[in-house]
């Protein structure tokens, strides 16, 4: 096709394949960490950056990514694993998972930002608060789990075992009943599963075992970022997000009535209300 250019590079260590150029337009990879990360930018202003749950991607956020998009630079992250991004079937870690985000806002120029995170996307934006305390200005943690659980396991064994088979029952798990048997819980959870050609049981595997081998209980009274800790009403992480806020000096804990552990994608507005009151308290609001 006239003018357009088709550049395609290869991972060395993965055999990994992707267009990095197409008609001049740069495809949002990170390579700043040593794999492939793929992110998704929108709107303007100071950037607030999604990481999402297992077994979701970006698209977990995809009401907050059209909402806070009219006040912020909006940064939604596949964590490696899932989407687009690497499926990495050796071990990684946690820091590992913390590593990839700093790398995707190192290429974007981003000096400081609010970081929200989901499951283990809110362990992984506690550990990036406790490590890099002078890049984040706020952490909104959903879920908001400091240390293992011995859920993960199960998990790890089903995926590896059984990826489409069980998939959609996890997700349903991480729903209240009512919203996994509604017809808009039952589109949304299934354009998850439709995705399923892209991802690979082995990998969400070691998300799960790098997020579970990383206990930060101890260094949460050391929290020097503003928190908010947000857990549905049923939850299954309601205790350990109640702890998590009760150990963080100055934290907020709010609870979202009649909804389960993926709260921000089955009541939006009521989530987002938590947000944004959090952030005017804190100045960190932008001004229409």
């Amino acid at each position: 096709m006239g003018g357009e250019t088709s550049l395609i590079a290869t991972h060395p260590a993965l055999g990994w394949r992707h267009a990095t150029q197409f008609g001049g337009i740069s495809v949002p990879f990170s390579r700043a960490n040593g794999v492939p990360i793929w992110y998704e930018l929108a709107g303007d202003g100071p950037v607030m950056v999604f990481i999402h749950a297992n077994p979701f991607d970006h698209d977990l956020w995809l009401y907050q990514k059209a909402h806070f998009s009219t006040w912020f630079r909006i940064v939604s992250i596949d964590i490696r694993g899932y989407g687009r991004s690497v499926k990495m079937t050796e071990p990684f870690t946690l820091e590992d998972m913390c590593n990839d985000v700093m790398g995707v806002l190192a290429d974007i120029g981003a000096k400081r930002a609010i970081c929200v995170g989901c499951s283990v996307g809110s362990g992984t934006a506690i550990l990036l608060g406790l490590d890099h305390p002078d890049t984040f200005d706020a952490l909104v943690l959903v879920g908001g789990n400091s240390g293992s659980s011995n859920r993960f396991q199960k998990r790890i064994d089903n995926y590896r075992a059984d990826l489409s088979g069980y998939h959609l029952k996890h997700l349903r798990d991480l729903v209240s009943p009512a919203f996994a048997e509604s017809r808009l819980g039952a589109h949304l959870l299934n354009m998850f599963v439709e995705r399923q050609p892209q991802l690979k049981g082995d990998a969400i595997a070691h998300v799960f075992a790098a997020g579970n081998s990383t206990d930060t209980t101890a260094r949460l009274p050391s929290m020097r970022v503003p928190t908010l800790v947000v857990n549905g009403e049923l939850d299954h992480s309601l205790a350990a997000g109640q702890r998590t806020a009760s150990l963080i000096p100055g934290a907020h804990h709010r609870i979202m009535p009649r909804t389960g552990h993926a709260c921000p994608i089955e009541d939006p507005a009521g989530f987002d209300v938590f947000v944004i009151a959090f952030l005017e308290e804190r100045g960190l609001m932008p001004k229409l």
